[in-house]
Order: C-alpha cells, then sequence, then structure tokens
C-alpha cells in the first residue's frame, strides 16, 4: 500500500508493527536514523497501550525538548485515536483532548510535556510508560529528574533518538548512550537506507554531500563521537537569557532568513538588534511551515515595515533563490538585502560577488561572539535546540535541526560587519 502521510498506521514497516503492538510493557530503545517513522510509531503506541494493556489510573508521558515536538507526538495519537478508537476517547468536560492531555473512557490516558533543560517540571508525575523523544540531547539532569516516578507502579520507558555522540564533554557516558547497552532495553535499530519510504536517490545525494562520519550518525544511525558539538550548554546556558520580546522598534535591526527547501519544513526568520556598544541581542524568532516563495517575500516585506531593518540576510540557493529574486524587485528592501549562500559567494544587487563566505564562516563568527560576551539570545527552547545541534567535523559543519541556527547565523553575520550604524538615543 503506497504510505498515507495522514495515516501512516496503515502501512507499517514491521519493526513498527512489532514495537505498536508489543505486549510486554519493557523498556525499549528506538536508535534511528532521521525520518525513519519513531516518532509515529511512539505516537501509535502510547494509544494501543492506553487501549489495551494499561488499567485504570495509568499513563504515558510523552517528553520531548521543545513543546512543539511534544505536541507533533500527541496530536499523531489523537488522529489515530479518533480513526480507531473513537468511541474510547472522552470528547466533553475537562477531559477532553488538550495539547496537553488525551483521556480514555477506560481512566487512562496520554499527557505531553516540553522535557526543559532539566526535567524539573516533570517532578510529581506518577506514569506506567514514559516516552522520551531525541533522548539523545535531554541533560543528564532530566533523566535524575524522571527516573523516580517509574518506580511506584513499576512503570518502563521508550528512548527513541538519532545518535549525538556517546559521550558528555567531560569525558562521561551520555545516557541515551547508556541505554543502548543495557540490555534490559529491547532494542529497535532502524536505518535510513533500510527504509523503505526513503528515496534512495536522496540518500545517495546526501552521502556524497556529507562527510562519512555525519552521514553515518545522522541517516544510518551510529554513534560517532569523532563528530563534536559546536556550541556546548554552558555558552547556551549563559547567553540565552533574553526573557521578553521588547516591544520598541527604533533602533539597528538585522534580518536573518533560513528559507525551507529539501529536506525541511519550515522557514525561520531571526532578528536581532545590534546596540552602539557592540553588543548584539536577539529579539524575535519567528517559525512559519514551508509557504510559497511569495509568501516568504511577503512576511519579509512586512517585518521590514515593522523594524525597518539596515541589511536583509537570505541564503540565496535552492528555494531561497525565488525570495532573494523577489526582494531584489522590491524597492523598500532591494538595497538591503544580502545573498549569504551557504556554499558560494555572498551577492550583492548588482550581482558583484565579494570575498568568499562559507556557511562555517558564519557559524564560527557566531561561537565566536558568544565566547567574547557579545550576543545575548532568547531564552527559547527552538533556539537552543537548534544550537545545541549543531555538529562540526574537520571544520565541516552540519545538523539535524538547524533551520533556526541557519538564520541567526545570517542576521548575527550581517550585524557584526555592519560598519554603518545609526546613533539612537533612547
Amino acid at each position: 500500500m503506497k504510505y498515507d502521510i495522514n495515516r501512516p498506521w496503515l502501512s507499517l514497516d514491521e519493526w513498527q508493527k512489532e514495537y505498536v503492538f508489543d505486549k510486554e510493557l519493557k523498556d525499549n530503545l528506538l536508535l534511528s536514523g532521521r525520518q525513519n517513522g519513531k516518532t509515529t510509531a511512539m505516537s501509535l503506541r502510547a494509544v494501543e497501550l492506553c487501549i489495551n494493556f494499561f488499567k485504570k489510573g495509568e499513563f504515558v508521558l510523552i517528553n520531548s525538548i521543545t513543546e512543539k515536538q511534544a505536541h507533533h507526538v500527541l496530536m499523531k495519537s489523537l488522529i489515530y485515536a479518533k480513526e480507531k478508537y473513537y468511541k474510547y476517547l472522552q470528547w466533553k468536560g475537562k477531559d477532553k483532548p488538550t495539547m496537553h492531555k488525551l483521556i480514555f473512557k477506560n481512566g487512562t490516558g496520554i499527557l505531553c510535556y516540553a522535557a526543559g533543560e532539566t526535567g524539573e517540571g516533570q517532578r510529581g508525575f506518577t506514569i506506567k510508560k514514559l516516552m522520551i523523544d531525541e533522548a539523545s540531547r535531554m541533560s543528564e539532569e532530566y533523566f535524575i529528574a524522571v527516573m523516580p516516578m517509574l518506580s511506584v507502579i513499576e512503570g518502563s520507558m521508550d528512548v527513541a533518538s538519532t545518535p549525538a555522540g556517546k559521550l558528555h564533554k567531560d569525558g562521561t557516558e551520555k545516557f541515551f548512550y547508556k541505554c543502548s547497552k543495557d540490555p534490559k532495553f529491547k532494542r529497535y535499530y532502524i536505518s535510513a537506507e533500510d527504509c523503505p519510504r526513503h528515496d534512495q536517490e536522496f540518500l545517495k545525494e546526501q552521502k556524497e554531500r556529507m562527510s562519512k562520519l555525519a552521514y553515518a550518525q545522522e541517516y544510518l544511525a551510529i554513534f560517532t563521537d569523532e563528530l563534536k558539538r559546536l556550541i556546548d550548554d554552558e555558552l547556551i546556558k549563559k547567553y540565552c537569557i533574553l526573557k521578553r520580546r521588547e516591544q520598541f522598534f527604533r533602533g539597528n535591526y538585522y534580518l536573518g532568513v533560513d528559507v525551507a527547501g529539501l529536506g525541511k519544513d519550515e522557514t525561520t526568520y531571526e532578528i536581532f538588534q545590534r546596540f552602539n556598544n557592540g553588543k548584539i541581542e536577539q529579539k524575535e524568532n519567528i517559525i512559519e511551515k514551508r509557504n510559497l516563495t511569495t509568501q516568504t517575500t511577503a512576511r519579509i516585506i512586512a517585518l521590514n515595515k515593522t523594524y525597518d531593518f539596515k541589511k536583509i540576510g537570505v541564503d540565496d540557493g535552492g528555494l531561497g533563490f525565488g525570495v532573494w529574486s523577489e526582494l531584489l524587485n522590491n524597492d523598500n528592501v532591494k538595497r538591503k538585502t544580502i545573498a549569504l549562500n551557504n556554499a558560494s559567494r555572498p551577492t550583492d544587487k548588482e550581482g558583484k560577488r565579494n570575498k568568499k563566505i562559507l556557511k562555517e564562516e558564519m557559524y564560527f563568527n557566531l561561537l565566536a561572539l558568544l565566547e567574547q560576551g557579545r550576543i545575548f539570545l532568547l531564552d527559547d527552547d527552538e533556539v537552543k535546540l537548534s544550537l545545541s545541534s549543531i555538529q562540526h567535523e574537520d571544520g565541516k559543519i552540519f545538523s539535524s535541526y538547524g533551520h533556526v541556527a541557519e538564520g541567526i547565523i545570517r542576521a548575527v553575520w550581517i550585524a557584526e560587519k555592519d560598519k554603518t550604524l545609526n546613533i539612537y538615543l533612547y
């Protein structure tokens, strides 16, 4: 049967069937390459557990790093439950479905929350099944906080992720890597090359484009500690501290845009302000589902009316080329627009090319500013997750969740390099 993205349970892979309908309530580890169906499998299993295996008062708790990711799993569960178990769902009153819970008439349910940095918000739950998405990126503090919730009613956990290295910065083993070696976990290993939904030509292109180690981690789900985090947790905790977006639009503002392209489904708009003392602050992080290029262009023009950007940095590769071309045809933004392609020279409105600037230079520029204490970022889960996902190998940068960071590096690059600041008195 042809794969239906809206009804994935109609064409499950063999490993997904085994996992989703497994009668044993033991610990499971889903070690998977990207886009192999692990999130779908977890969402379906959560429903099956509640309907067919749990007793009244027993719950599944879904945790992910960001609220958006956790909601994504819960929404998949809701869609599946509506079609297969509609009459079992509570539809009215205080127990009706929300963005944080699905309650069934048998007294079981699925809860969904962002884990946060330390898991402190999860304390107090008593859980029969804990499901952790992107577990390789969870902090040790998170696991310390959540483990006790499984003790009272002999709960178990399912941990799913692509690898993100075996070791912490101090040389100790990461919790997810420990789980991968623990014999009490039933282990599901899913390589992209074994997944029937992956286009083999696409995988071939990625293999040629990426380093051997990067491809092994992201698509073959192999732990490769030769790959290193570019921005460590200490820098993220120290400088992702801005608590609110200030509604004051007079100043030197810069916009960095990452246009959704092949393999991505979100466009990001990252807005920064540079002050006369050289400090740079992030003012907004806007994430939208992939739009037509004309819609993205319209969004940029609308933001410019509010912020009156000094510079706008756009990737002119792939779908970004259409946005960049459209911006150059608009009188209000054409002189502000700078093309910052990931793999070529930046281009100005006359088509002239300046010195060679690669993606890696923009990332290392961001790292240098963080280390110098000259840049402050939003205390935003999406921002922190994107920055923490950036890895480097032999000077080359790659990421499994880099769309926010891609917008950030462009905005920061043009803000830091701009020598024509206006002086505003506040």
